[in-house]
């Protein structure tokens, strides 16, 4: 019997679907020339000064060859994300548990309060932190997740006082936003502040610092869009140095995320030198390149403060970072909406004058009152807040113990993590 004869068009359309798709996959599946040679065996990790800042240059003009318009970026920005998830090894997203919240201790100051936080980001491993709010109350609540970047080890009981969360730079920042009118979450790196009670110093040098500083950093967001008030529309984050990496991973990965300013750290060539920021392979694989310029990309056309300084690995980016985030922003007609504060004389930090730009641009961006922080000639004044001690502010304390189901052990809270992706206990 002879076989019936398709009309052409059925022959047709799906050989040029197959082309397009073929097509598609070739363009999004994308490495860079000019790359250090990737290791014969094991992941491509692009650690500390993984390039020369002529290299970064070179990245994001070629990237801007690759992807130069909104539907090629889009495309190789949707592959990013994934392939920035599955090297951190959060594919597939963890099933999201009950928090469990326990807020204590609270106090009260000029314009806002203090309280000191635990949550389960996932059952046994606790997120610790301190939530400031305003006094004053309105109809709703601007949000700010506040990260913190690396400090020296702790040698002595003193330290802490200048350590992390418990910094006067971290109170400062949340203090001022909070009497401004938001709420702001404080929340510890793995293995610093409290979270050293629960996993010790070293384990933050560990490449799953990286995973659960990720995963934490969602469910904080998840935290604070539980309070009441608190207006889903605005949510930022904004941490320096290691706490920068922070904020744009989470900016490019999570979407409630309306506004970002990332600190010291948006680089073309340097992608963080602890291993938990590039301790995975979330830069580099077999088919996709990103520096951390690019990663902070993914984040358009949501607003964005850069801020950046002359004395370290932002130095550049007047020059090379920011002409390539403004062309992404370009690409949705947002180039208003990115935008770069840089300090040519200052250091690596979170200073006055660092804050001071992220005041403004979260007043701008999400209505906050500036009048109740400036002083009549316009510079900005902390002197109202309080700063406590680290005692102060821990989480864990005699009357608030840590909780016994809690998880000591790195192995440990990957297993559980990882049952919650497979479904498997």
């Amino acid at each position: 019997m002879a076989l019936p004869t398709l009309p052409l068009r059925h022959l047709i359309v799906p050989a040029l679907a197959l082309l397009a798709s073929t097509a598609f996959a070739a363009s999004v599946h994308w490495n860079p020339p000019g790359l250090p040679p990737a290791p014969a065996t094991g992941p491509a990790l692009t650690q500390g000064g993984y390039l020369k800042p002529e290299q970064g240059q070179a990245m994001l003009d070629a990237a801007l060859t690759q992807f130069p318009d909104r539907e090629s970026w889009e495309a190789y920005a949707h592959h990013a994300r994934t392939r920035i998830q599955e090297g951190a090894g959060l594919a597939p997203w963890p099933k999201r548990t009950p928090l469990n919240p326990v807020l204590h201790s609270r106090r009260t100051y000029d314009g806002y309060t203090v309280e000191n936080v635990m949550f389960e980001s996932i059952p046994g491993y606790f997120v610790t932190g301190n939530l400031y709010r305003p006094t004053q109350s309105r109809p709703s609540y601007a949000a700010v997740l506040s990260t913190h970047g690396h400090y020296r080890r702790i040698e002595k009981r003193e330290d802490y006082d200048a350590h992390a969360r418990f910094s006067p730079l971290m109170q400062a920042r949340c203090a001022t936003l909070a009497r401004m009118g938001s709420v702001v979450l404080s929340i510890d790196m793995f293995g610093y502040g409290d979270s050293m009670q629960l996993v010790g110093q070293d384990a933050h040098r560990q490449p799953l610092a990286l995973t659960l500083q990720i995963w934490n950093a969602m469910r904080a967001v998840d935290f604070l869009l539980s309070l009441d008030g608190v207006d889903p529309k605005r949510v930022a984050v904004s941490g320096e140095s290691g706490g920068g990496t922070q904020s744009f991973l989470l900016a490019a990965l999570d979407p409630r995320i309306a506004a970002s300013a990332p600190v010291v750290m948006v680089s073309s060539y340097f992608f963080g030198g602890c291993a938990c920021e590039s301790g995975l392979p979330i830069h580099r694989t077999s088919d996709h390149f990103v520096n951390n310029a690019m990663i902070a990309a993914l984040a358009a056309p949501r607003p964005m403060l850069v801020v950046s300084d002359g004395k370290d690995w932002t130095a550049h980016v007047p020059k090379i970072e920011f002409p390539f985030l403004q062309k992404i922003y370009g690409y949705y007609h947002a180039t208003s909406n990115v935008t770069n504060v840089h300090l040519a004389e200052e250091g690596h930090d979170y200073g006055p004058s660092k804050r001071a730009a992220l005041y403004v641009f979260l007043a701008r961006e999400f209505g906050l009152d500036l009048s109740v922080v400036r002083k009549a000639d316009g510079r900005f004044d902390e002197s109202k807040n309080t700063f406590e001690t680290a005692a102060q502010l821990r989480s864990f304390t005699p009357e608030y113990p840590i909780p016994h189901h809690a998880l000591h052990e790195g192995g440990a809270i990957l297993k559980v993590l990882n049952s919650l992706q497979t479904g498997e206990r």
